[in-house]
């Protein structure tokens, strides 16, 4: 992390062991570090003592002389998956927190344990993810330029908790964690063995390709050459980034798309929003236009904000409603039709548009009045950011 910056940190605080010494550590940290820091809490309105626990935290904030925001995961719960779907608003508040706070780092406390623990479901079939001691928010488009940092990832719970106790600290202990319903719950009782995640490394391919308008570019002889590995990695986290969506795709899409890369002869196919075809020179992944058929690409009203549409354009507020170009190419200026030229047919239509008052229609990603957020969350996804951007 960058020190002597005036750019704060932002620690994710429930009041647990882990969350409490990472925030006292923290806290210590940017008092030498020079950095602000601001203290995060969730209530996810699932116990009914969170408003308690809430308080607890905005009383450990206020001792630190830190700023305090309270997030709530509000509305109706899901009949199942609650773990799951509380894990989703979690990210989502946070980074939402986090970035109306001008924070771009948010420390979570996961330990040795976790990780762990996190292995163990799913080798009981489960899919929770490893947590990466470096990795961007997974929550999207509201973690957009967000990064988690887990710098407990090589320490166990048990230390923690030794060392709050010689502190005289206490902290709250959640009864979902012993609750055998949750998968969790039951992946702590067997008590894994604590390691380290593995690391994946950063995608080559990823570093090696290009960007614009959303348009993902790479030579096709650079993905027949990678390790093959390599190469369903790299197709599959481009296509997420250039469909705009959140969700991975299943594994062995994504292998099957790759192979298909890899071998001879021309390719068109989709994969998780996105369209994917390749010549004997290039690969190019970008935004599948029929996803409009099937509810995608919605036009989004003007409200007076700053809107991100569809996932990958960063639209600036021109008081225009934001939709596909599709059907509109001819109203276009000369010249953006000239830049509209060098992009794929198939991915034109699928940009964002603007019609003015007076009938006029403007692509404001060939303007700059929308900026793509595909190469920058390409870059991110690959693990080719690899410490706090300045």
């Amino acid at each position: 992390m960058l020190r002597d910056s005036p750019r704060p940190l932002a620690v994710a605080l429930s009041g647990g062991g882990d969350s409490l010494a990472l925030t006292l550590i923290a806290d210590a940290w940017a008092r030498a570090a020079g950095r602000p820091l601001i203290v995060l809490s969730m209530d996810h309105g699932l116990q009914p003592q969170s408003r308690a626990w809430l308080d607890a935290c905005a009383a450990t904030a206020a001792r630190l002389g830190r700023p305090f925001r309270a997030l709530a995961w509000a509305g109706e719960k899901p009949a199942s998956g609650v773990p799951a779907a509380a894990r989703a608003a979690r990210h989502r508040l946070l980074a939402e927190a986090g970035r109306a706070m001008g924070a771009r780092v948010i420390l979570m406390g996961h330990t040795a344990d976790d990780a762990a623990e996190a292995q163990a479901m799913r080798a009981a079939g489960g899919v929770t993810p490893d947590p990466r001691e470096w990795a961007p928010s997974p929550a999207w488009p509201a973690g957009r330029g967000v990064f988690l940092l887990r710098p407990l990832m090589g320490v166990r719970r048990a230390g923690l908790r030794d060392w709050l106790t010689t502190r005289g600290e206490t902290w709250i202990d959640d009864p979902a964690n012993d609750d055998l319903r949750y998968a969790r719950a039951r992946a702590r009782r067997a008590a894994p063995t604590p390691a380290r995640p593995r690391a994946e490394p950063p995608l080559v391919l990823a570093a090696q390709a290009t960007e614009a308008a959303g348009v993902i570019r790479l030579a096709r002889a650079a993905l027949v050459d990678a390790d093959p590995a390599e190469a369903r990695r790299f197709v599959a986290v481009a296509a997420v980034c250039a469909g705009g969506g959140a969700r991975p795709p299943a594994r062995g899409r994504a292998q099957r798309a790759a192979e298909m890369l890899r071998d001879a002869g021309p390719v068109v196919t989709t994969l998780a929003g996105a369209r994917i075809e390749a010549d004997a020179e290039q690969v190019r992944i970008f935004r599948e236009p029929g996803e409009a058929r099937r509810g995608g690409l919605a036009p989004v009203a003007a409200d007076g904000e700053a809107i991100v549409w569809d996932g990958r354009f960063d639209v600036e507020a021109k008081g225009h409603e934001t939709r596909r170009l599709a059907g509109l190419i001819g109203r276009l200026p000369a010249d953006q039709r000239a830049a509209l030229a060098r992009l794929p047919p198939a991915a034109r239509g699928a940009l964002p548009a603007w019609i003015g008052e007076d009938g006029s229609v403007s692509c404001p990603a060939l303007t700059g009045e929308a900026a793509s957020l595909v190469g920058e969350r390409l870059r991110a996804a690959a693990g080719l950011v690899v410490s706090e951007p300045a």
